[in-house]
């Protein structure tokens, strides 16, 4: 096995939100095949309980604390050098130290960093590839879109500068890889210099952890109509998503269905998304220990995302457990699910409403749909098909053609 230097924003373990599941499963598949030297930031203290699993993987591990009040405060250097907040907000001292001293120490001739800020870290001198995921400049360009002046001009600012950045680090990189054929796209017009150097490689979803399971238990209240969400509710898009969907869809929703709850299950939700429980029809869980009882005793999942980049894997669980779900253009980007078979699309608060009655007043089409979304799930979304293309992007002088699936 050759040595090889993995770089994460943050810890891929355990692997409960959208970036951690998919650098978990990066990591699992490159420490059966290569001898891995992960380095890492930890942004919540509990999880430093997990640091275990990834010790006993990996050749070497650097686990470093990342205060997110600190971080901020450090970020602002941008604001005086003219670079992206994201990159003084993931650069330290400790961490350089730590690349350098396993560079020096190993015999590493490839790199893998996981997101853009990462790359910063990574020396000219070696093979590296740049798992970008999603063109997190474009998610910035949205947040600006969304919002009132100053914070507007504050997000623009943030796009225009780590836009630049990506694609000094596409030029830079010997390859560049995204979450989709949407992003992939997004980002070659965006980097037209740079596009033989962009492929993708697509999530997965452990089918077998996120399946139908009638033994698991009901965690909704007997004879309640239960619609569910999931997703990190401090996370600004899923909390926009909920807002939006219980102030423009759940209304009419409870004239013809008095018995429905909307249930948002996710950890840390902020303080608008807790407010709405003022509504008996609303419930929220905060954390919880596994969101399956939730997908599989709701009669359908929604996704009612206005702000997304990239693949929802929120969108795959609830496919993967049988589930009917009702998404967004912006939730089914980079899904290959076809709307009307294996989910249904709605573009707007109408439309979301009325798909939500048709499922609820036909439970065998909610089934139907349910059944071949899993179909797509099993043929489109497996880790191990899917993690494939990345060995040959990590073998320095490897061609170029075939990097995309």
């Amino acid at each position: 096995m050759d040595d090889l230097l993995y770089l994460v924003h943050r810890i891929p373990y355990p692997p409960n939100k959208g970036d951690k599941i998919r650098a978990w499963h990066i990591l699992d598949y490159l420490c059966q095949r290569h001898r891995v030297h992960l380095g890492c930031f930890v942004d919540e203290p509990s999880d430093f309980q997990h640091i275990a699993p990834l010790r006993a993987r990996c050749a070497s591990n650097h686990f470093e604390p990342l205060h997110p009040a600190a971080a901020r405060l450090r970020s602002t250097r941008g604001l005086w050098t003219g670079e992206p907040l994201s990159l003084p907000y993931y650069r330290t001292a400790a961490m350089r130290q730590w690349v350098d001293a396993t560079l020096a120490r190993h015999p590493i001739s490839s790199a893998l960093a996981f997101s853009t800020p990462m790359a910063q870290y990574l020396p000219r001198n070696l093979h590296r590839v740049l798992d970008m995921v999603d063109v997190d400049s474009q998610k910035w360009h949205a947040y600006g879109d969304t919002q009132a002046w100053p914070l507007s001009a504050f997000y623009r600012r943030e796009a225009e500068r780590l836009l630049r950045y990506e694609r000094g680090m596409a030029q830079q990189f010997d390859h560049v890889t995204l979450v989709s054929p949407a992003e992939m796209a997004l980002f070659r017009s965006l980097a037209p210099e740079s596009q033989d150097k962009i492929g993708y490689f697509s999530n997965g979803t452990d089918a077998g952890y996120f399946a139908p399971q009638d033994t698991l238990p009901n965690p909704f209240q007997a004879g309640r109509i239960a619609i569910v969400f999931t997703g990190a509710m401090d996370y600004w898009p899923n909390v926009d998503a909920v807002l939006w969907f219980a102030r423009e869809v759940l209304q009419p929703l409870l004239r013809a269905f008095p018995k429905l709850q909307f249930h948002i299950v996710g950890a840390r939700p902020d303080k608008r998304v807790l407010a709405l429980q003022q509504s008996p029809a609303i419930k929220v869980s905060g954390t919880v220990a596994d969101i399956r009882p939730y997908l599989q005793h709701a009669h359908l999942a929604v996704a009612p995302l206005r702000i997304a980049r990239g693949i929802q894997n929120k969108v795959l669980e609830a496919m993967s457990m049988q589930k009917a779900a009702v998404v967004t253009p912006q939730a089914l980007e980079g899904i290959s699910a076809l709307p009307g078979q294996d989910v249904l699309l709605a573009r707007d608060a109408a439309q979301y409403t009325r798909h939500i009655e048709q499922l609820l007043n036909r439970p065998e089409l909610a089934r139907t749909i349910g059944m071949s979304a899993r179909a797509r799930v099993l043929s489109d979304y497996r880790w191990e098909d899917n993690l494939k293309h990345i060995d040959s992007l990590l073998q320095p002088h490897r061609d170029r053609a075939g990097m995309t699936p």
